[in-house]
C-alpha cells in the first residue's frame, strides 16, 4: 500500500498497516496480531471498539450526523455538557465549550483566559506538551521537533522547571526558578495563567509535586492568576480517579479535555469557572464541527462506562500489575538499562537509562522494535525519547495485560 500521497513530515513509530481492533488488541492488514499498550496515545481507555461506544455511534449516527451547535443547538451537545459538567470534580458552577481536540481546547482557553484578564503572557513549564496548533507550539516546553523551522510563535510564553520525583526537580527549586522570572524576565501583573499537566504525557509520565501545586495556586490566588489544567492525557480515570489534579488537593480554574474523553471519536472540551466561559462576547467561541451529535453520543457512552468505582478498579489493578512487575525486574536486574518507574496509578512510564543515569534512547529504539515483532505497541515520551509510555485500556483482560508484560519483560533482557 503505497504512502507516497501522505506527508513525509508526520512522523510514523510503527511501521505497519492497523486493520481492526477489539479492547487491548489490534490486527494488521497481514492478520498479525498485537497487544496494545499506545492506546492511540491516551486516546482509548475503554479499549477499542468498546459495545457501549459502538452502540451509541450506531444509534446516533441514524438520528442526526451533524449539525453546527451555534447554528441551531441539538441534544446530544447539550445533554453531554450537562453530564460533563456534573462530572468535574470541583465545588464552583461549571460551564464550558467543547471542541474539535485537545489542541483546540487549549486554543481556546488562551482566548477565555485574555478575555477574563486582560492580560496575555502565559507560563508553561519544561518538558510540556499542549498540541501542535501555532499557539500550543509555544507552549510545549520542548524545541525539537514541534517548534523547528516554524519561525516566531504566538506569545509571550515563559518556561519553569517542572517539579516531580519523577524527574528530580524540588518544589523548592520550581519556586525559586518563578522568583527568578518574575524578577528578571516579566512582570507579574502582565501574566494572564499558568497552564500544567498535572501529570506530563510527552514529557514522560511525570508526576506533578504536590506541595509545588498547592503553592502555585495560593500565588495564583494573591497575584489574580488563571490556572489552567491539562487533563487531556490524564483524565478520563487514566490515574484511577476521574481526574489528575484531584491527587494535588487543587481546583484549577479552567480544565482541557480530550483524547479519552468519546471513546476513539474526535472530541474536546474546555470547562471550568462558568465566569469565566461566559466573559467573551457572543460568537467569541464556537466552531462548525465542535460537538458533533455522533461524538457527543460516544462521549456520554463513555460517562456512563466511568462510574468511579469502575475507575478505581481498573486503576488500581493495571498500576498494582505494573508496579509488581517493575519490582520483579528491578530485584532481578533484568536489565542494566532498566531505569526508574514514573507516574502514578495506571499512568505509568518506564526509563531506559544508562549505568550512570543518562538517557538510552538508542536502546528505547531497539525496544520498540523487538516488542513489536513480538507482538506489542509500545510508545516512547520524555525529553530524549527514552521512556516508555504504558498506556493500555484500562479495561484490558488481566490475562492480556500480563501477556504484554511477558513480551516487555523478554524484550528488555534482549537489549544491548
Amino acid at each position: 500500500m503505497s504512502r507516497e500521497s501522505i506527508s513525509q513530515s508526520i512522523s510514523i513509530v510503527h511501521p505497519i498497516s492497523l486493520s481492526h481492533g477489539k479492547n487491548a488488541e489490534v490486527w494488521d492488514t497481514t492478520g498479525k496480531r498485537y497487544i496494545d499498550f499506545v492506546g492511540g496515545i491516551g486516546v482509548l481507555n475503554l479499549g477499542h471498539c468498546h459495545p457501549g461506544v459502538v452502540e451509541a455511534i450506531r444509534e446516533q449516527a441514524t438520528r442526526l450526523t451533524h449539525y453546527a451547535f451555534n447554528a441551531a443547538p441539538h441534544a446530544p451537545y447539550i445533554e453531554l455538557m450537562d453530564r460533563l459538567c456534573a462530572f468535574i470534580p470541583v465545588d464552583y458552577a461549571v460551564s464550558g465549550m467543547l471542541t474539535n481536540s485537545g489542541a483546540e481546547a487549549a486554543e481556546n482557553a488562551l482566548k477565555i483566559v485574555r478575555g477574563a484578564t486582560g492580560r496575555t503572557a502565559v507560563i508553561a513549564f519544561d518538558g510540556a506538551f499542549h498540541g501542535r496548533t501555532l499557539a500550543t507550539l509555544n507552549l510545549n516546553g520542548k524545541v525539537a521537533p514541534y517548534k523547528q523551522k516554524v519561525g516566531v510563535l504566538p506569545g509571550p510564553v515563559y518556561h519553569l522547571p517542572y517539579p516531580s520525583a519523577d524527574n528530580g526537580v524540588t518544589c523548592a527549586e520550581a519556586l525559586k526558578a518563578m522568583d527568578r522570572l518574575f524578577s528578571v524576565e516579566i512582570d507579574v501583573n502582565d501574566v494572564a495563567c499558568f497552564i500544567i499537566e498535572p501529570v506530563q504525557g510527552e514529557g514522560g509520565f511525570l508526576a506533578l509535586d504536590i506541595e509545588f501545586a498547592q503553592a502555585l495556586r495560593r500565588f495564583c490566588d494573591d497575584k489574580n492568576i488563571l490556572l489552567i489544567a491539562d487533563e487531556i492525557q490524564s483524565g478520563f480515570g487514566r490515574t484511577g480517579q476521574r481526574f489528575a489534579f484531584s491527587r494535588l488537593g487543587i481546583e484549577p480554574d479552567l480544565i482541557l479535555l480530550g483524547k479519552s474523553i468519546a471513546g476513539g471519536v474526535p472530541l474536546g472540551a474546555v470547562v471550568g469557572r462558568k465566569a469565566l466561559l461566559d466573559n467573551l462576547p457572543k460568537g467569541g467561541l464556537g466552531g462548525t464541527y465542535s460537538g458533533n451529535p455522533i461524538a457527543c453520543a460516544a462521549a456520554l457512552a463513555t460517562l456512563d462506562a466511568m462510574t468511579d468505582a469502575q475507575l478505581k478498579t481498573w486503576g488500581s489493578q493495571q498500576e498494582a500489575a505494573i508496579v509488581r512487575r517493575y519490582a520483579a525486574w528491578r530485584e532481578q536486574q533484568l536489565s542494566p538499562y532498566l531505569g526508574r518507574l514514573t507516574g502514578v496509578g495506571a499512568m505509568r512510564g518506564i526509563e531506559l537509562a544508562h549505568a550512570d543515569g543518562t538517557p538510552a534512547p538508542q536502546q528505547l529504539t531497539q525496544l520498540l522494535s523487538l516488542a513489536r515483532d513480538a507482538g506489542l505497541l509500545l510508545m516512547p515520551s520524555g525529553k530524549s525519547r527514552h521512556i516508555i509510555r504504558l498506556l493500555a485500556p484500562l479495561t484490558t483482560e488481566p490475562a492480556v495485560l500480563e501477556q504484554g508484560l511477558d513480551i516487555l519483560e523478554a524484550c528488555l533482557k534482549q537489549l544491548n
